[in-house]
């Protein structure tokens, strides 16, 4: 604890507001600081001379616990409101001030008395969430940047909405960070088909499927600002959240709109923070808090750009892709092997052991159909030289141990052959699991080398 912050909660400690650990911090703090120990002494010779000063005014009948209720209630909106309502922070710094700063005793106890009719009453602020959806109605393009921190570089979006305020068509580049263990990726999702580029593995994979469709527009409608005040102003009238409003004077800073969840564990962030424009109502940015012990820790800022600013039509395409980039496309040809009456974990060991026997037959067109539907000249370049012979065993499928991958582990040893010298292989997988947009059919996604 240092000087400045000791100041700043010498009020909040007279009041008894701070937590057990700040008050012990302050009371620790003031052991060995005369400057501060003089600080807190002028504050309660403060306190005491209004008090004793308001006794004169029986016109106004302010009485002492009138008095520190309102200065309790002033430090209550000052926590909340610290970080932009500048005529609170003067006020803050004028009773962290030296009683010679003050005019006269009357003065503040007139102003006292003026906040009381402000503090007593519920005064709505100007400002509603009902703006904020009305102007979001008319939004059919959004450009929207995700950071983690200043040193990461930001995930970007940009979404298409129809007439209808649906999502139409969706980009998403994805950075180091965000793009997991294939590295940086780009999503164009069109057409209820999403194309993935991933960068690392220079390869271009179309999928069509109703669950991806699903998350790709469930995606885009979390970062909708439309939909996402939409659910606070749902969530408040449940009771699920207790949401602040600060709207400063001035008009260039922007509304905040604090949502804190009552109940910690319903919610994967415990705060939203909205930042909205004065002139538009539109949102700016919005930060997602965590609650770690008894501090809220940002965990992520999304910034909105170009509201209806046309987005080129190419963004939506693939078309700045290297020629050398592999394409496979799932959503022309059967991938993997029918399920039918095995269990899973049946399949699962079908799928691998057929994938080696086209392996052994040098049946690369096959391989690369139960492998993802890769084609069948890649099929050779990557396993052509590890010329598989036979297949020694296959071990019972195990559920995939990666968190969000799904699907299987066939524990499995093949014999290989390598310049006329025989040896035994055991790949890290195979890994199996249902194809996207084909029910009922399994394929390789991964671990066979």
């Amino acid at each position: 604890m240092n000087c400045p912050k000791c100041k700043e909660k010498l009020v909040e400690y007279l009041e008894g507001l701070l937590r057990e650990t700040q008050r012990q911090a302050i009371e620790q703090h003031l052991k060995d600081c005369e400057q501060c120990q003089a600080e807190l002494e002028e504050l309660k010779e403060l306190s005491e001379r209004l008090t004793s000063d308001s006794k004169k005014w029986q016109q106004i009948s302010l009485e002492d616990v009138v008095f520190n209720r309102i200065i309790r209630k002033r430090n209550e909106t000052l926590k909340q409101a610290d970080r932009i309502n500048r005529q609170f922070r003067m006020w803050r710094r004028i009773m962290n001030s030296k009683i010679t700063k003050y005019a006269t005793a009357a003065v503040i106890i007139l102003a006292v008395a003026l906040l009381i009719n402000f503090l007593d009453k519920s005064v709505t602020p100007a400002y509603a969430i009902e703006q904020t959806i009305e102007a979001c109605h008319s939004v059919r393009c959004l450009h929207i940047q995700s950071f983690v921190s200043p040193d990461h570089e930001p995930g970007k979006t940009w979404v298409e909405f129809d007439e209808a305020g649906q999502v139409k068509n969706v980009r998403i580049d994805l950075p180091q960070w965000a793009g997991g263990g294939d590295g940086p990726k780009l999503i164009i999702w069109k057409e209820n088909k999403a194309q993935v580029w991933m960068k690392k593995k220079k390869s271009i994979v179309t999928i069509k499927d109703k669950t991806v469709a699903a998350q790709m527009v469930k995606m885009a409608e979390q970062l909708d600002p439309k939909l996402a005040v939409e659910r606070l102003q749902r969530e408040k009238e449940q009771g699920k959240i207790k949401l602040e409003i600060v709207e400063p004077k001035d008009k260039a800073e922007p509304i905040v709109v604090t949502a804190t969840s009552v109940d910690e564990d319903d919610s994967p962030f415990q705060r939203v923070v909205l930042f909205v424009d004065q002139a538009t109502k539109l949102v700016i940015s919005v930060e997602l808090y965590k609650l770690q012990g008894e501090q809220y820790q940002k965990v992520i800022t999304l910034e909105y750009y170009d509201y209806n600013q046309p987005i080129d039509p190419k963004m939506f395409t693939m078309d700045d892709v290297p020629d050398n980039v592999m394409r496979v496309d799932q959503t022309t040809q059967e991938i993997g092997i029918a399920q039918g009456n095995l269990t899973d974990k049946e399949i699962a060991v079908k799928v691998v052991r057929q994938f080696y026997e086209a392996l052994i037959a040098k049946d690369y067109a096959k391989a690369g159909r139960l492998f993802e539907g890769i084609p069948a000249e890649k099929i050779q370049e990557i396993f052509g030289a590890m010329n598989v012979v036979r297949i020694i065993s296959l071990g019972e499928a195990v559920p995939h141990p990666t968190p969000g991958v799904g699907g299987f582990q066939v524990p499995c040893k093949i014999e290989v052959e390598k310049n006329g010298v025989k040896s035994i292989h055991e790949p890290y997988g195979p890994g199996v699991r249902p194809v996207h947009g084909q029910p009922d059919r399994w394929g390789i996604h991964g671990g066979v080398k």
